[in-house]
């Protein structure tokens, strides 16, 4: 399907300087690709014109790094230390959880992704055919990695997931992974690091999340997560870690000379009181930044906008300083650096060629005027309410407040209360 955007204000992003500006005019979409940014030709035949009325369209956010099928956890234990949490009772539950639950919760996921303007999510969790397949017949964009750990998985099932998911539609694809330094023994860090050298993939886990676990692994091996996994050779290819709060000098040089990303998840360690991620230091050495939610257990809602705030709040009150980690690094860190983080290079921008993997934000909201500086406003005071149109791969798959996915909400809010209703 064709669709021009008309009377939009568009946002163009300026990739060298991390900055933003806006043109007025219209936007045409063909199939799944942008066709023409500014100015549409008059002999474009599209099937659908929508009048943007002066809203602004802007690249979807990424959300690069989640757990999207915990939506069944969502508020069932919280105000606890993360070991507690996660080992007494995150575990036990997802132990008890079956493949076809993963599709529901995924797509529960999925769904209030859309209302916040997300177009494609970097996902960690169980099953990865069953989330891939949840995404593909949702029309969203997700990008996974594995969670392996000693408490389930191989390298086998990893190497098995890579191939299929990676095959099963241009909206699913695979990158190398783990979940954690401190979950996942040495022999089967090593067999990941084997994998990432033999695809040439980059490779990504939950990496200096909480003091605890750099002190932990400091004792068992004499070094950080990162140095560990970098001395492994899980990095030749790139990769990154998520959270990425405690980390040491050696730390950081690592990053830069394998041009690695920190994925920062302000909203969740501050619920989980794990610490504030060192933001404005990643900038000053022009280390890669993207923004993920973290899981729907520990945050507890998938809202981008959330987390744009608490990214730059959260640094200006670590580093007592108003002045860093301005609004402009944070959307970009939103849009395209989460997008090149999760290897969706062709999702990063409004720019013709580009994937029409885009939002229409509606600036005829309180919160949004006057326009002193539509940036700012957008990550200072933008929230879900602005979030007009949600389009992923050329389709709207969310407008005015109503989802087109091909479910009813109603059913899947019903699978999602049934699943966690019959775990003990």
């Amino acid at each position: 399907m064709n669709t021009i955007f008309k009377n939009a204000k568009i946002l163009k992003t300026d990739h060298a300087k991390h900055n933003f500006s806006i043109v007025e005019g219209s936007l045409a979409v063909e199939g799944n690709t942008i066709k023409h940014v500014g100015e549409v030709p008059a002999d474009f035949k599209a099937e659908r014109t929508i009048d943007c009325e002066g809203n602004l369209i802007m690249p979807g956010f990424k959300n690069a790094h989640t757990h999207t099928a915990m939506t069944f956890l969502r508020s069932f234990a919280d105000d606890m230390p993360l070991q507690d949490w996660l080992f007494n009772q995150v575990f036990p539950r997802e132990g008890q959880l079956v493949e076809d639950d993963i599709y529901w919760l995924d797509i529960l996921g999925i769904m209030e992704y859309l209302t916040s303007g997300i177009t494609s999510n970097f996902d960690m969790y169980f099953f990865p055919p069953k989330n891939a397949k949840a995404s593909v017949d949702c029309g969203f964009r997700t990008v996974q990695t594995s969670g392996l750990n000693n408490f389930g998985g191989s390298i086998e099932v990893v190497e098995e997931n890579y191939n299929i998911v990676n095959e099963m539609s241009d909206l699913s694809s695979f990158i190398i992974g783990f979940h954690a330094e401190y979950t996942t023994s040495k022999e089967l860090m090593e067999g990941i690091a084997g994998l990432a050298q033999k695809y040439k993939s980059p490779c990504f886990m939950h990496n200096s999340e909480t003091e605890l676990e750099v002190k932990e692994c400091i004792e068992r091996w004499g070094k950080t997560p990162t140095e560990l996994t970098e001395e492994l050779g899980m990095y030749e290819y790139g990769g990154g870690g998520y959270h990425c709060v405690w980390m040491s000098d050696h730390d950081f040089e690592i990053f830069k000379k394998r041009d690695m990303y920190a994925v920062t998840n302000p909203g969740s360690n501050t619920k989980l009181a794990s610490g504030i991620a060192p933001i404005k230091r990643y900038l000053d050495e022009g280390i890669n930044l993207a923004i993920g939610t973290d899981g729907p257990a520990s945050n507890n809602c998938l809202d981008m906008f959330r987390e744009m705030f608490l990214m730059t709040g959260l640094a200006k009150i670590k580093e007592r300083d108003a002045a860093c980690v301005p609004a402009e690094e944070v959307l970009y860190a939103a849009t395209a650096g989460g997008a090149r983080c999760m290897g969706l290079a062709d999702c990063d921008c409004i720019e013709e060629g580009k994937k029409a993997d885009l939002i229409m934000i509606d600036l005829m909201q309180p919160n949004m005027q006057p326009e002193n500086n539509t940036i700012k406003n957008i990550v200072y005071s933008g929230s879900k309410q602005n979030v007009a149109l949600t389009m992923v791969d050329g389709k709207v798959l969310y407008e005015a407040g109503k989802f087109d996915i091909g479910f009813d909400p109603r059913e899947i809010y019903a699978k999602a209360n049934a699943i966690i209703g019959r775990m003990k």
